[in-house]
């Protein structure tokens, strides 16, 4: 206990010397201890009162040095123990730290070009605004088409070129068929993976007004639909796995003739459409719908400056997010999860 009228610089040393004595210890522990709202140096400072008016202009000074003296002293504790480790366990693992990773639609993406890449699909890139010519006009949609009403499609209000009409948002990465076709100069061979956003007025569990699409155009001297089904059963064995098979339906598409609505065999139940004695839950049929595709209308061709009488082609194009969800273990019955920003959900990827 610190006594009354006892010298101020003794009292001070004291409390220095009673510092440098103490053992190892948490520098936080030690800052508490003496520096801390009930601190040491608190009760230290209490004992000014004590003192002969004399005494107390010493004090204050002797005071205000020690305690720069302290808060140097930990400082430099707490230097050491950084740089040499004193309290450092070589022998715990260490803290992982957080990496960021490809968002998942744009993992697809890549997976989806890489396995296009290896059959000798180009990847390109057209414009995700475009001219009304390149995004109906040429994929032979006549103008009273419902998918070229304001209700469906996203128009920009900017004056319409003379030639190629109004300016929309994609709704199909469709358009770029006639821009590869233009430029190659109308010589095919053609063999294209277009990856974009694409726009819909559409909004709901299966649908967003922005997701993204992927477009496979193929054009050369004696294609059929031999090769547009080869080329299907190859990627539904790449993407979903072993034994994926593909299934096409007869359906009706202005830029395709004869067109196909694609569906791939359901991974859970291998097609079957059950799991035992029940009803497959995930597809309930045994096959999943993914997207359309068909032989390349003559139309389009000559859009493109190409012979349809030389040339045929196939042509497909899907949602990425759709085909996506499919993937076994998934399990997303929601595709506007992916644009949430919930990170919670995306760290699971």
């Amino acid at each position: 206990m610190i006594m009354t009228q006892a010298d101020p610089v003794q009292l001070c040393q004291a409390l220095w010397q009673k510092l440098v004595a103490e053992k190892p210890a948490q520098v936080e522990d030690l800052r508490i201890k003496y520096l801390g709202k009930n601190g040491l140096f608190k009760q230290l400072g209490a004992e000014i009162k004590n003192l002969s008016n004399d005494q107390k202009k010493v004090f204050g000074q002797e005071l205000n040095s020690l305690k720069g003296k302290i808060e140097s002293y930990l400082q430099n504790l707490q230097q050491q123990g950084k740089s040499q480790g004193s309290n450092l366990d070589l022998s715990l693992p260490g803290e992982r730290q957080k990496v960021g990773h490809l968002h998942p639609i744009s993992q697809a993406i890549e997976e989806i070009s890489q396995i296009f890449e290896k059959i000798g699909f180009n990847r390109v890139r057209y414009p995700e605004v475009d001219f009304d010519y390149y995004v109906f006009e040429a994929l032979n949609m006549p103008k009273n088409h419902p998918a070229r009403d304001e209700w469906e499609t996203f128009f920009v209000d900017t004056p319409a070129d003379q030639k190629m009409g109004k300016v929309v948002l994609t709704t199909h990465t469709s358009n770029g068929q006639v821009r590869e076709m233009e430029r190659l100069k109308s010589k095919p061979p053609i063999r294209m993976i277009n990856i974009a956003r694409t726009y819909r007025r559409q909004s709901d569990a299966t649908h967003t007004q922005m997701f993204h699409q992927f477009e496979g155009l193929v054009v050369d001297q004696g294609i059929n639909i031999q090769h547009l089904k080869g080329t299907l059963d190859y990627f539904a064995e790449q993407f979903y796995g072993k034994g994926t098979k593909s299934r096409i339906r007869p359906f009706h598409f202005k830029f395709t003739e004869p067109s196909f609505e694609v569906d791939f065999s359901c991974h859970i139940c291998r097609g079957t459409g059950s799991r035992g004695k029940e009803n497959c839950r995930f597809c309930k049929s045994g096959w999943h719908e993914v997207g359309g595709a068909g032989m390349v209308h003559p139309n389009v061709l000559k859009a493109g400056g190409i012979d349809p009488e030389i040339y045929t082609g196939f042509a497909f194009g899907w949602g990425v997010e759709r085909t996506y969800t499919l993937k076994e273990g998934l399990n997303i019955d929601d595709i506007r999860l992916f644009y949430s920003g919930n990170l919670e959900f995306l760290e699971q990827f």
